[in-house]
């Protein structure tokens, strides 16, 4: 029924334990759902498991990543799956100290600091943050949820801080995911930008994906992009339009800092609040770098580290080095605020940066200007 050709290890860099299968679709599955066929290809997958591989990027055709569960398979198509490690059954309980904001029966709000994973994935196995909620919330979390990520309903980029949300019931679980998915969420993100976004208050919509060249990346989907995949997969039009998925950032200046010449009296740098309507990984990293004005700090979508600034002196001098030290993408979640989703007590709360980046706005607001 299908053919696979090879087994080996991933040799990519950056893993040594990643298994890649190599299948070539049968004939007689062409047109049939990318998501659908897989585990009949290999049956190791479930469906779910299947889709969230594809979704991540780990299935390639003829190198170019395949991230629409909806893709119609092509006859003679050469497919790669990447494979991950398998993880532990169930993530054990570590005692690893949380800022707990609040608590009570059915959920627990925390502010994250920079550095922590969220839930276990090949490379951080242990030592996240699922890890610590096992540990605080004994007893209440196996299951909730899925079992490798009990309680979470949503995350922040391991070197992202601030709040967040996680459930301690079924009930819970449900109803904070159900408010994520309608955008009733009140999310407000301060991040520190190279350069300042034009104009200085907006609106960002557009679709994001998987990134073609990098699978560790997310991009904004080009319309060229989604037409030449769409050509070159044979996709119908439903296919063409879930190429990347709806994402909506708001934006607003605070604060800006320096001049980026001496001519142009454009800023060097901002403060920026950044208000989510969608959810989508890396979604405000990509938008901000998409405009121009990428997150100081952030290594995957900056172009390069430091801060572009004119003048001089001692405080160029510590402001500019400030920059270069940083070595996290400067983004903090400030404000969450929502409808608890059993006893519907409205709730919010906001957090101040944690010391690096006041640290690093201190050393910004001393630019010249």
């Amino acid at each position: 029924m299908t053919d696979i050709n090879d087994f080996s290890s991933d040799n990519s860099p950056n893993s040594d334990t990643t298994q890649s299968i190599v299948i070539v679709a049968p004939a007689e599955f062409a047109g049939e759902r990318l998501d659908k066929w897989l585990p009949i290809a290999a049956p190791e997958l479930s469906r779910s498991r299947a889709k969230a591989i594809i979704e991540k990027g780990d299935v390639l055709l003829d190198d170019t990543a395949i991230t629409s569960p909806k893709h119609k398979v092509i006859a003679d198509g050469r497919y790669v799956i990447l494979m991950p490690p398998p993880l532990d059954a169930e993530p054990l309980p570590e005692d690893i100290p949380l800022d707990v904001l609040f608590e009570d029966e059915h959920l627990i709000i925390l502010n994250k600091p920079a550095g922590l994973v969220v839930h276990p994935a090949p490379g951080s196995t242990s030592g996240t943050l699922v890890n610590a909620l096992l540990h605080h919330c004994a007893g209440q979390l196996p299951g909730i949820g899925g079992v490798a990520r009990p309680g979470i309903v949503h995350r922040l980029d391991k070197d992202t801080s601030g709040v967040m949300v996680a459930a301690k019931t079924e009930f819970a679980h449900t109803g904070l995911s159900s408010l994520f998915q309608a955008h009733f969420m009140e999310r407000a993100y301060l991040a520190v930008t190279r350069g300042a976004p034009r104009p200085l208050l907006g609106k960002i919509e557009t679709r994001i994906a998987r990134s073609t060249t990098d699978r560790k990346k997310m991009a904004v989907v080009r319309e060229s992009r989604l037409s030449a995949s769409a050509e070159w997969h044979g996709e119908s039009e439903e296919d063409y339009e879930q190429k990347g998925k709806h994402a909506i950032t708001n934006y607003k200046v605070l604060e800006q800092f320096g001049r980026i010449d001496a001519t142009s009296g454009l800023p060097a740098a901002t403060l920026t609040e950044c208000r989510l309507e969608t959810g989508r990984t890396h979604q405000i990293r990509v938008h901000m770098a998409h405009i121009g004005a990428p997150l100081l700090g952030d290594q995957t979508y900056g172009r390069y580290r430091g801060l572009k600034a004119h003048g001089s002196g001692p405080a160029f001098e510590t402001a500019t080095h400030a920059c270069k030290e940083f070595k996290r993408q400067a983004l903090h979640a400030a404000i969450l605020g929502f409808e608890h989703p059993v006893t519907g007590e409205n709730l919010r709360f906001e957090v101040e940066p944690p010391e690096d980046m006041l640290n690093l706005l201190a050393a910004l607001r001393n630019l010249p200007t």
